[in-house]
């Protein structure tokens, strides 16, 4: 163990991997709360895009996905303002839309291309120092938001009108849960991939909710969890040299299926 630790690419993993189990657990707390899973799928998917249009233009494929993917969270909301469209078919006609775009996009580079590749699947021991940087960064920034927001954030997604009714802007803070929920996504992207990203958002959360009596327990079982899930996949994946990305989404899924079949025995006990 010692030795692994002693690698950069390792120790760029680890770092990279304990940042963004924690932001993307406790994002997912507001996700699964306002009920907003598809709109994480939709905005990861389309995030395609913006990564081909960086490989195209040789900038920064996470910086360009980045934007990509915020510009895409507000046409979203925008669109859910100014249309009768539900929330569901405007994220599935924009994203199916991101994603097509993103496969035409790829089609006019000849060739593999590995880079694109590693944002379909994921590849965490290929984030390279400037791809941290950016991470560390920017997922410090949406967590002291959230951490200096929390109670507004949290009753925002209880109830809408009894946040408005406290004096709160529903809309403006809407607004920017979106914005944070795509840049948080993209950040995932580099490890797990635009196929599974999507699942640490919801595997934490939903497994601390088999136990947790309260929301201060939820929020702080739904961090260990991701943490520890974060570590074990990545581990487990490189000693069995399998990709990081599916090994740390099946150790989640496991976990929570441990924790699901512990929850249905203590009831079945009392």
């Amino acid at each position: 163990m010692a030795e692994l630790l002693q690698l950069p690419f390792m120790q760029r993993a680890l770092i990279a991997g304990l940042v963004l189990g924690l932001l993307l657990a406790y994002l997912g707390i507001f996700v699964t709360l306002r009920r907003m899973a598809f709109f994480s799928d939709g905005v990861a998917h389309a995030a395609l895009a913006g990564a081909a249009i960086g490989i195209l233009t040789r900038f920064n494929p996470l910086v360009s996905a980045l934007i990509f993917s915020m510009l895409l969270a507000c046409l979203i909301y925008w669109l859910e303002k100014k249309s009768s469209l539900s929330s569901d078919a405007i994220i599935g006609i924009l994203f199916t839309s991101g994603m097509a775009l993103g496969i035409v996009l790829i089609s006019l580079r000849k060739g593999y291309q590995p880079e694109l590749i590693g944002y379909l699947f994921g590849n965490i021991l290929a984030i390279r120092r400037q791809d941290l940087a950016l991470i560390v960064i920017l997922a410090f920034l949406i967590v002291a938001f959230i951490i200096r927001n929390k109670r507004k954030l949290t009753l925002l997604a209880l109830d809408r009108e009894m946040a408005y009714m406290a004096g709160i802007n529903p809309d403006f803070y809407q607004l920017l849960l979106y914005v944070m929920l795509a840049c948080a996504l993209v950040l995932g992207i580099r490890i797990l991939g635009i196929i599974l990203v999507s699942a640490i958002l919801i595997v934490p959360v939903s497994t601390a909710r088999l136990f947790s009596r309260s929301f201060k327990a939820l929020t702080l079982w739904t961090g260990v969890i991701a943490e520890g899930v974060m570590i074990g996949g990545l581990l487990l994946s490189y000693y069995l040299n399998l990709p990081s990305g599916a090994v740390i989404v099946l150790v989640g899924s496991t976990v929570f299926m441990l924790a699901f079949a512990a929850s249905i025995l203590c009831r079945t006990q009392h």
